[in-house]
């Protein structure tokens, strides 16, 4: 019953979840590169305001008319936050983007942040939005749904392009191929600090998530076409961006549909 609920929440208007009106180019370029301007519409920048301005901190997924999910190492309890929709370009005022103030944030009970358990989040609007060809949220997977090795999924964000390098300036999209648990947590992988509530993707020492994608998703298409948000970025190798047999590692999304349904039901 509670998955149907989840389910009913996410099919917001004549857009449904997961099927962008502008769908994105796929390919693989070396480092990532700008996506298809709004072909990735349930991607949002998590800001916090300083000295009066905002900064993008974290990305995050829209996941329901009101509730985004992110990382539980995004959110700082001395700051104050709000959610911005359907940007492309994070330095441009663009048509049909929202700001939107953050209302009840809840971080995982059990989030550790000194072993990295439990890394994940919700964030509920202060006012539901609608959907629009800018603005649409992603599917959650199957409960319990494990990825197979090599599955075709996409980290997008802002992060930067580098190690030590600039945020980017417009939205970014990498192929990031699944790497099944059993590799993961080999010895010259990640080895035992990845859990099987985390999913692996990339390690080839070419393309990862780096600072600024934190927080945001790791999307496959499903047999239907749709866009499931699987992975909220955790982690990756303190050396560098792009490190070899160490992929970055993602929050598992599927362990954790009980915990998202529970918590959005309840609040």
């Amino acid at each position: 019953m509670m998955k149907f609920v989840v389910l009913a929440v996410l099919v917001v208007g004549v857009y449904g979840c997961g099927l962008p009106t502008f769908p994105p180019i796929l390919k693989r370029v070396v480092g990532g590169e700008d996506v298809r301007p709004h072909s990735w519409p349930w991607q949002i920048s998590l800001q916090y305001t300083s000295s009066g301005n905002w900064y993008h901190t974290c990305g995050g997924t829209l996941i329901s008319d009101q509730w985004v999910l992110t990382a539980a190492h995004c959110i700082s309890k001395t700051r104050t936050y709000r959610v911005n929709l359907g940007k492309h370009s994070l330095k441009l005022e663009e048509d049909g983007s929202l700001a939107i103030a953050a209302g009840k944030i809840i971080v995982h009970e059990k989030w550790n942040s000194l072993f990295i358990r439990n890394d994940i989040a919700l964030v509920k609007l202060e006012t539901p939005v609608s959907s629009t060809d800018t603005i649409t949220p992603a599917c959650l997977p199957e409960d319990g749904f494990i990825l197979p090795n090599d599955a075709p999924c996409y980290v997008t964000g802002w992060g930067r392009m580098k190690t030590g390098g600039p945020i980017a300036d417009v939205l970014q999209q990498a192929l990031l191929p699944v790497v099944d648990f059993a590799t993961c947590t080999k010895p010259d992988w990640w080895g035992s600090q990845v859990k099987d509530t985390m999913v692996c993707a990339g390690g080839d020492g070419i393309v990862s998530g780096c600072n600024g994608d934190s927080g945001g998703p790791l999307n496959c298409q499903n047999a239907d076409g749709a866009w499931e948000v699987h992975g909220i970025v955790s982690f990756g190798s303190g050396l560098s961006c792009n490190y070899l047999k160490k992929p970055t590692v993602f929050t598992q999304v599927s362990s954790y549909i009980n915990w998202i349904s529970t918590t959005m039901a309840s609040n």
